[in-house]
């Protein structure tokens, strides 16, 4: 076995994870572990100034509710994240968040994120919701504040946590190695928070090739919640329902803000706008059709009819936004001034989070102001934060369960998974999305005040299995000792009989989702017939991906990011092919069920059974409390 050193860190709580949910669980644990004499620490596989779906930075807050001006109401939003999902949210989880969240905010402010303000010292709104910031350094500032609080001692960064540790039904804590030392780590706490990101680079992405890795996500992002609540034994929710961006075409750059802030419109390649032109269409989508903002996956079918029509490429209408906006201005010096405004904002709104956009339109001799853009609807990703709900299913806070919904949503400490002592945020907790950055942040500090409570309650150290320690470090670390072995069995060390390069695995993957799952190529469209045979393809890529060969610790990194990535498809196809409907189309399109059902107006939750290995579907009631 590869020559690694142990090291074993023994806390009351650990923190899996460095985005924004983790240092919002941070500094809330901080202050409550001050106060009672608990450990705790923080293990991110990057750094935590960067790490996370805010790594590259953020133009907008996308969650803020306004409780302080009386803008809107805990109710108001519980509605407007119930619409948008089509009625699948979990109401007690959404108000949790939006009840808390704007303090937030204010504290991002007060560590020095600057928030845009109007000439009467208000918040400049993109929507209803969102509010634009300064974001390029957004996720320094409050990584900051987080090891400010917990004290750089207790952050451990660049190990990459693989494997949940248990005792019994209780979680033990945590393995995985260092990816810059030959280094395993053995974490030992008496509670667990995982807020280790959502997925990308499950599916084939749309832009391949020389662009592959771009992403409006991270591409570090690979499943690694899914793969250690599972593995735990947690029960999981709403893995059906991914996120599918309309982005820029290429370079991914973010739209929100020009559907917002400039009020731009998007157009099929004859000048339609799709959105009136395909309005009949919202008809057959219940009640959800007819509510404002339209929800975000039928947005994306009103645009994927007139692509599938042959009325493609679609366009954002940039240059007609900008100009419409500067015409405002009577003045021609007001005017000329206005335009150089807006065309500063335009740039600097990708400058902020996605700079392969800024890139790219400078390279495709694109001038924003000047000229529409192409959008598409990218690959499908899994973010339980966005617009998205894929997570572990968690306990609801007592105070806000009725008397029909306390059985099923509470059980005892707020955003403990299914399983004791484990708890989950951010993109890791399901069945509560549009919580976004401020929202995960948020998120992660309910999770730490309750693990901490946890903690008190249930001060007993559990015990971790040495034998079971060792077997996890020889099977982690096994894809290095395969390579070290039979790399010179070939002439080509990619092609070699008795391992797979990471890199071969991850395009395997995606070829199985892209073309039975409802990828890209498909036009996000699926059938039982293709999931099930998805499914076939999934198992034998598990079976071969224990023999996953890796060069050093970047690509061991690589090789369980994919094994991360494998599991998340497959609860993926499994609860696409449970829920025997299609509710979200402009996500997926099962052609075989191709409407929505009442009787599927319910949760579908999947369990993996860590004796058997088997996987189980679960229903799960929808109760609603606003």
């Amino acid at each position: 076995m590869a020559n690694f050193e142990t090291v074993t860190v023994e806390t009351d709580l650990l923190i899996c994870g460095g985005g924004m949910a983790s240092c919002g669980s941070a500094v809330e644990a901080a202050h409550w572990a001050k106060a009672h004499g608990i450990k705790v620490a923080l293990v991110d596989k990057a750094a935590m100034d960067r790490s996370g779906a805010v790594a590259m930075g953020l133009s907008a807050i996308n969650q803020y509710v306004g409780l302080r001006d009386g803008e809107n109401t805990i109710a108001d939003y519980v509605n407007y994240v119930r619409n948008d999902l089509m009625g699948v949210t979990r109401e007690d989880l959404v108000a949790s968040i939006a009840r808390h969240v704007d303090s937030s905010v204010h504290l991002f402010e007060k560590w020095g994120l600057k928030i845009w303000l109007d000439a009467d010292g208000k918040y400049v709104h993109e929507g209803r919701w969102q509010l634009m910031i300064n974001g390029e350094s957004y996720k320094v500032i409050v990584a900051e504040a987080a090891k400010n609080a917990l004290g750089i001692d207790n952050i451990i960064e660049r190990v990459f946590i693989t494997e949940p540790l248990m005792d019994g039904d209780r979680v033990a804590g945590a393995v995985g190695f260092s990816v810059r030392e030959n280094k395993f780590y053995v974490f030992k706490a008496k509670a667990v928070i995982g807020s280790m990101g959502g997925a990308v680079h499950v599916f084939k992405p749309r832009s391949s090739g020389e662009g592959l890795g771009r992403s409006w996500y991270p591409p570090f992002n690979s499943g690694a919640s899914t793969y250690f609540h599972l593995k735990a034994g947690a029960e999981l929710t709403c893995q059906e329902v991914r996120f599918i961006p309309v982005r820029f075409k290429d370079a991914y750059g973010p739209v929100g803000a020009w559907f917002l802030l400039f009020k731009a419109q998007a157009t099929n390649a004859l000048g339609d706008n799709y959105m009136q032109t395909n309005r009949s269409e919202l008809e057959k989508w219940g009640p959800y059709g007819a509510v404002k903002p339209v929800p975000a996956n039928l947005r994306n079918w009103l645009m994927m009819l007139d692509v599938m029509d042959g009325k493609g490429p679609i366009y954002m209408q940039t240059a007609e936004a900008i100009q419409n906006i500067a015409n405002q201005e009577s003045d021609p010096k007001a005017l000329k001034k206005k335009l150089k405004e807006l065309e500063s904002e335009a740039w600097e709104d990708f400058l902020d989070m996605t700079i392969s956009q800024a890139h790219l339109w400078a390279a495709s001799n694109i001038a924003p102001e000047e000229t529409p853009s192409e959008i598409a609807a990218c690959e499908p990703y899994f973010i339980g934060s966005h617009s998205g709900a894929s997570g572990a299913w968690v306990s609801g806070p007592e105070d806000l369960q009725s008397d029909e919904s306390r059985s099923e949503y509470f059980w005892g400490y707020t955003n403990m998974t299914t399983v004791k002592g484990l708890f989950a945020a951010g993109d890791a907790s399901g069945a509560s999305s549009h919580k976004f950055s401020s929202g995960s942040f948020t998120e992660g500090r309910i999770a730490a005040k309750a693990a901490v409570k946890f903690v008190l309650e249930n001060n007993t150290q559990p015990a971790v299995n040495d034998g079971e320690v060792d077997e996890l470090k020889a099977r982690i670390l096994k894809p290095l000792d395969l390579f070290e072995e039979n790399k010179g069995k070939t002439t080509d060390p990619d092609i070699n009989p008795a391992y797979i390069r990471p890199k071969m695995a991850m395009f395997r993957l995606q070829k199985i989702m892209d073309e039975y799952a409802g990828g890209v190529s498909s036009q996000f469209f699926t059938s039982k017939q293709n999931l099930e045979r998805g499914l076939e393809l999934i198992a034998y890529l598990k079976e071969d991906m224990e023999n996953l060969g890796a060069e050093g610790l970047h690509e061991l990194m690589r090789c369980w990011e994919n094994i991360h990535r494998t599991w998340q498809g497959e609860v993926h196809m499994r609860t696409i092919l449970f829920r025997e409907e299609t509710r979200w189309p402009g996500y997926y399109f099962r052609s075989d069920t191709p409407s929505m059902k009442d009787d599927w107006r319910v949760f579908a939750n999947i369990t993996y059974k860590r004796d058997s290995g088997e996987m189980v579907m679960t229903k799960r009631p929808i109760y609603e409390l606003y």
